[in-house]
């Protein structure tokens, strides 16, 4: 009985040796050539200058960036180091960062001191600065999770969060936390 046992022990180890030898002689380089393909950006554009119109013919923004890697597959498109301007109705804004990715649904996020721009002459907000702003393209509005700091000819405002509508020219700030005035 007990030879009987081993026999069939042994048989049952060679079996189940025999069934997992492809799963442990698998090789792992397969599944990192396959995330490498996926990570790969499909172009790359150094010194880059572009404009974008809108649906209607106008000119929506420009961008001009030290270098553009497109994800087509991923569906966004990476800068560095870049430089939007964006043509509202009543307002032009600039932005810029030290990265940015814009999606295929156009919206914008830019990390890592933001700065935005007003290019209005007498404009009471001048500068936005935050570590991180996103902006929806289509619509012109502008939001923030980070503290962020608003700026004007007379004024410095900090807080936590940002909502801002460039068409309406209004800015909200979630959590006012300061405000300096300076004097004329």
């Amino acid at each position: 009985m007990n030879a009987a046992r081993a026999l069939i022990s042994l048989l049952f180890i060679v079996a189940m040796a025999w069934l997992w030898y492809p799963y442990f002689m698998k090789s792992t380089d397969d599944g990192v050539a396959q995330q490498d393909h996926i990570a790969t950006p499909d172009y790359i554009a150094t010194g880059l200058s572009q404009t974008s119109y809108n649906d209607q013919g106008e000119l929506s923004h420009t961008v001009y960036a030290e270098e553009m890697e497109l994800y087509q597959e991923l569906g966004f498109t990476h800068f560095t180091k870049p430089v939007f301007t964006l043509y509202g109705e009543t307002e032009n804004w600039q932005v810029n960062a030290d990265e940015a990715t814009l999606y295929n649904n156009n919206i914008l996020i830019l990390e890592n001191n933001v700065t935005a721009t007003n290019l209005k002459e007498g404009a009471m907000i001048e500068k936005v600065s935050a570590e991180a702003i996103q902006v929806d393209i289509d619509s012109q509005r502008m939001e923030s999770e980070q503290t962020v700091v608003l700026s004007g000819p007379n004024m410095k405002i900090t807080g936590q969060g940002l909502k801002a509508d460039l068409n309406t020219e209004i800015v909200e700030l979630t959590e006012h936390t300061r405000t300096i005035y300076y004097d004329q």
